[in-house]
């Protein structure tokens, strides 16, 4: 099929990123998906009339929509900027700079386009693909950064989210971008053949059957319980005051108080957050001999902490962490976060931008060192828990390792990023893993959202942001491992093979 032409021009560049702008209005919390098929359309547009071979246009084209999705989808990181106003004129660069990075994924892949035949398949349909995979791509190179996915769209959905059980977030990052295209292509090229309609109207039917076979899931998984009682601790210690060493006692009070017991009984388990207290905990044996005191024999501390390994050298590591005590006041596990965030956790090409006066958000002499890679914990009473440490929680790839966990752990800190979409967009970033995987995911924030959710992505209890507060319930139990969990982006590949064929067929 040759390229549509008697279609009028779009205005420019700037109409582009105007479309990616308001595509993030489909991101959680805002959640209003259909505003894709409006906003999608207009860089498929573009993309349909740009000349063959037109590598720049093409470039650019993707650029500029790419480059207004993410400036919404990353705008919160600005928040952690004011903390110390001596780091706000890094703003711009990091917020900006991010977006118009991950946004060269999708210049690349609209360039790419225009190297394939017309015949081969329909330009909007490569586009789509080929964004798709650009996607994937963008969540696996230079350590990788897969926040805001169009596949995060589905949390929006209702019960098409429980599709990712079977594809996955990239799986759902395909199918959301078809079916966001196919009515305005559909419109636009009404004049072809009737297998055109049949074919379309085939996959925008797998919206509602979709939606009927989620609810048809939910329906038949109520969320089944352990005997465990978790309790999930949300100190809301602003940023401010976190890291000042005349804090640390009360910090550490008032988690201590926090973790009595309640109403609800005693605690099994007992989830402190991400970097909770501003000192070395597994080093500091008053503080551990108090835990202990909060322990009574089968139950167990996980809490988030910074640590450190001193080498024969002398030379010190630094890592952030999950350490596990037991009742006796001892460490009986740890377990590195392995996936450090660019900038925040370590500096990327360190030697040359401190020279140019940046540094890491968070202020340690030197950079953080990773871990080995996804570990389990034992925890008595619950057997096998994979700990996640705050943004690890947004990679689909990877999570967990072998033997198969019965309850996935994530400690996070948000309150760097105040009162904005973030920390909504990665509660619902850990509610797809969960899909997922078929596990239950508790998740113990500085401040909001700590949450519990079940294996089917259901938040059965959780806090409000900005609160000091506790969550106890019982751990969800787990589900068989799911499609997703035995085969990964597998699933993604076997997608993309079939909508090029179908479709390429239909159009021809």
């Amino acid at each position: 099929m040759s390229n549509v032409t008697s279609k009028p021009r779009l205005p420019g560049l700037p109409a582009l990123f105007l479309a990616g702008l308001i595509s993030g209005l489909a991101l959680p919390p805002v959640g209003q998906w259909w505003v894709l098929a409006f906003t999608l359309p207009v860089y498929l547009w573009r993309m349909e009339t740009v000349a063959d071979r037109a590598w720049g246009k093409g470039f650019t084209s993707g650029l500029c929509f790419g480059t207004g999705y993410f400036m919404a989808a990353f705008h919160w990181i600005a928040f952690a900027f004011f903390i110390n106003p001596a780091d706000i004129w890094m703003m711009p660069f990091a917020v900006g700079g991010l977006a118009l990075f991950m946004a060269g994924y999708w210049g690349i892949a609209s360039a790419l386009v225009l190297a394939v035949p017309a015949v081969v398949a329909p330009r909007w349909l490569l586009s789509v693909l080929f964004l798709s995979v650009a996607e994937w791509l963008r969540g696996h190179l230079l350590t990788g950064f897969p926040w805001s996915v169009p596949g995060l769209v589905a949390d929006g959905m209702g019960a098409v989210a429980q599709l990712a059980s079977l594809v996955g977030m990239n799986g759902l990052t395909l199918l959301v971008l078809l079916w966001a295209a196919l009515p305005a292509v559909v419109w636009w090229q009404w004049r072809y053949t009737r297998r055109l309609h049949v074919s379309a109207l085939a996959v925008l039917l797998l919206l509602p059957l979709s939606e009927a076979w989620g609810l048809w899931r939910l329906q038949q998984n109520p969320t089944d319980y352990s005997t465990v009682m978790v309790r999930l601790v949300q100190p809301n210690i602003s940023q401010d005051d976190k890291w000042r060493a005349d804090n640390a006692a009360d910090i550490f009070s008032t988690l201590t108080e926090l973790s009595r017991d309640g109403a609800a009984g005693a605690a099994g388990l007992i989830v402190w957050p991400e970097s909770s207290v501003p000192f070395l905990l597994d080093e500091d044996r008053p503080a551990l001999a108090r835990i202990a005191g909060l322990l009574s024999p089968d139950r167990t501390l996980l809490a988030g902490a910074i640590r450190r390994d001193r080498a024969a050298d002398g030379a010190e590591r630094y890592y952030t962490s999950v350490i596990a005590v037991n009742a006796q006041g001892e460490v009986s596990g740890r377990y590195d976060k392995w996936r450090l965030v660019p900038g925040g956790e370590f500096l990327p090409w360190e030697d040359f931008l401190t020279r140019l006066g940046f540094r890491k958000v968070v202020s340690l002499p030197e950079s953080f060192t990773a871990g080995p890679g996804p570990q389990n914990l034992e925890v008595p009473g619950l057997g096998l828990v994979a700990p996640l440490v705050c943004y690890e929680v947004i990679f689909p790839n990877r999570l967990v390792s072998e033997p198969r966990p019965r309850l996935l752990v994530n400690v996070t800190n948000d309150g760097w990023f105040g009162r904005s979409t973030g920390p909504f967009q990665h509660l619902a970033q850990a509610r797809l893993r969960s899909i997922e995987q078929g596990l239950p995911l508790v998740r113990a924030a500085n401040t909001g959202i700590s949450a519990v959710i079940d294996p089917l992505g259901r938040i059965v209890a959780s806090t409000e942001l900005l609160a000091r507060s506790v969550v106890d319930n019982l751990a969800p139990l787990p589900l068989a491992a799911t499609a997703y969990a035995r085969i990964g982006d597998l699933m993604l590949v076997l997608l993309l093979v079939i909508a090029l064929l179908a479709l390429r067929k239909a159009w021809s």
